[in-house]
């Protein structure tokens, strides 16, 4: 009965922030809002291709939200390819970043926020490339 992958992750917000991420993460990171039913609240599923990996949902007041918790997601990680057109996509729509070099991975990182501050990092196989 082993976890065998990661499925899907889930930000619950107010309505209009909702927007704002489904938007940011379209337009930026290039997900895709896809099906989404059965559900009598307001959200969205965005896809990587035919897979749903982020579930925006409408916080509707269901008890209090926690803003100071001891744990958090510091991030979520998305494997991507072609870093010289991300790392211009990011600077066209503004996006500051830092990147990181993870040389026993052959990885090259970029790192930054969504509009609400959840972390987000570009994972880049640098295959034949020495990082």
């Amino acid at each position: 009965m082993p976890v065998t992958q990661l499925n899907h992750y889930n930000l619950r917000t107010p309505y209009e922030t909702m927007l704002k991420l489904k938007d940011f993460y379209c337009d930026v990171l290039g997900l895709k809002v896809g099906p989404r039913e059965g559900f009598t609240s307001r959200g969205f599923w965005l896809y990587i291709g035919d897979t749903h990996v982020l579930h925006l949902a409408e916080y509707r007041g269901e008890g209090e939200p926690l803003t100071n918790v001891l744990t958090t997601i510091d991030h979520i990680s998305f494997t991507c390819t072609d870093l010289p057109a991300m790392e211009a996509h990011l600077k066209s729509h503004g996006i500051q970043y830092t990147t990181r070099d993870l040389p026993v991975l052959n990885v090259r990182q970029i790192n930054f926020k969504d509009p609400v501050g959840n972390g987000i990092e570009l994972f880049f196989y640098m295959e034949n490339e020495r990082v």
